[in-house]
């Protein structure tokens, strides 16, 4: 889930009266009418998703395939889908999906941090919703319960659990993009100029 906690509002609308309504100072997201307002975060879960992104920009300076977005940036999947994801990828040659304040249709990669009020959410909604949405690679980190689960668009539509090798989980989308699920759970969290060495991604 893309925030700590998730407060329903007693609130409907169209989707157009949502994004008029939905500015910076606002965080929500919308699903078939109905408004969630997003809540604040955990330490664990700001801290994964700033490692995480850290370590993602980091490579992407070095290997410009494409842009990393922070949680500030919704996506539009569909009519009256509007998801806010932890963290994002957007490929170069997918630019032409930006927009001012979203991003319109599926971007290439998409993570997700689970909260402890938030696994089902992961799982049950957003887990299909990027599927159906051709979402191309889905990633979903539990830091409580330590694991990191990659899933792949495959030709017939339908997601496939990417395993480890060697203790690496390699993204099929982003070119020799990869981590160690390990690093994540580490404490202090490893430096990221250390995980890019590792990722042979420095000059």
């Amino acid at each position: 889930m893309a925030l700590e906690t998730e407060r329903p509002l007693a609130l409907t609308m169209t989707e157009d009266e949502f994004a008029t309504w939905c500015d910076e100072d606002i965080r929500a997201e919308f699903v078939n009418g109905s408004v969630v307002l997003m809540g604040t975060v955990s330490l664990l879960h700001a801290d994964v998703n700033g490692f995480l992104r850290a370590v993602l920009r980091g490579y992407l300076e070095l290997h410009p395939h494409g842009r990393a977005l922070s949680p500030e940036v919704a996506v539009r999947l569909r009519a009256g889908l509007r998801r806010v994801p932890d963290l994002l990828y957007l490929a170069a040659a997918n630019r032409s999906k930006l927009r001012p304040n979203h991003i319109e249709g599926a971007p290439d990669v998409v993570w997700e941090i689970i909260s402890p009020d938030s696994e089902e959410r992961d799982w049950r909604d957003k887990l299909p919703e990027y599927e159906a949405a051709g979402v191309p690679e889905y990633w979903i980190v539990n830091p409580y319960i330590p694991t990191v689960h990659l899933y792949h668009l495959e030709a017939n539509g339908k997601y496939q659990r990417v395993n480890e090798q060697d203790g690496r989980l390699a993204s099929v989308v982003i070119p020799g993009f990869w981590i160690r699920p390990e690093w994540l759970w580490q404490e202090p969290l490893p430096r990221v100029m250390d995980c890019l060495r590792e990722l042979e991604a420095t000059p």
